[in-house]
């Protein structure tokens, strides 16, 4: 079960853990540790949760507001359901919004609000199936079918950190592609693979 609330308590004592780190490293460092925790505990505690979206096989790149004050937005949820949809279908689905939720905590915790690049996202039955006869790789009951799952990238973040970040939220699964360059996340049971 996603719990949003232990998952953004998660994230703030990551970012305080590395601000004591780097204030411990020396008094250069401690301008920087002190501003730290503020502005990650203000990020998170934002009214309003925004994700940037760029889907890499239509070029479609969308800016949505999802959250604010305690609930989902429905214009917002829309657009991010629609450049999330199987393109190859044409076909759109209800996301989960916990999964938005994990992908704003996950910039959050790696302190890069910035674009997120789909590689993929929701898929049809008859995507997934066709998907599967090409790769071992692709789960006959796939989250990506429930609307539940997202294959991600983040420009200018290494793909392992990108994995170590999202493992440390504990919610959800974690699948780590580095030979096709992409981390899959989902809102099932916590777990990940590699």
């Amino acid at each position: 079960m996603f719990n949003f609330m232990k998952a953004e308590q998660n994230a703030q004592h990551h970012s305080l853990q590395t601000s004591r780190r780097r204030f411990l490293l020396g008094a250069g460092g401690l301008g920087l540790a002190a501003m730290l925790p503020l502005s990650a505990q203000a990020s998170l505690s934002a009214p309003v949760r925004k994700l940037r979206l760029h889907n890499l096989h239509t070029g479609e790149q969308v800016s949505a507001d999802f959250w604010e004050e305690g609930q989902y937005l429905s214009d917002g949820l829309s657009t991010l359901n629609h450049i999330m949809r199987d393109f190859r279908e044409n076909e759109e689905f209800d996301i989960d919004p916990k999964l938005f939720d994990q992908l704003y905590l996950l910039q959050q915790r790696l302190g890069k609000p910035g674009e997120i690049q789909i590689i993929s996202g929701y898929r049809s039955p008859s995507t997934n199936a066709m998907l599967r006869r090409k790769s071992r790789g692709v789960a006959k009951k796939s989250y990506h079918m429930k609307g539940q799952a997202i294959d991600l990238r983040l420009p200018n973040v290494e793909l392992s950190q990108l994995r170590r970040a999202a493992l440390d939220l504990k919610v959800g699964g974690v699948g780590y592609y580095p030979k096709s360059n992409f981390v899959h996340l989902d809102t099932g049971p916590v777990r990940s693979w590699a």
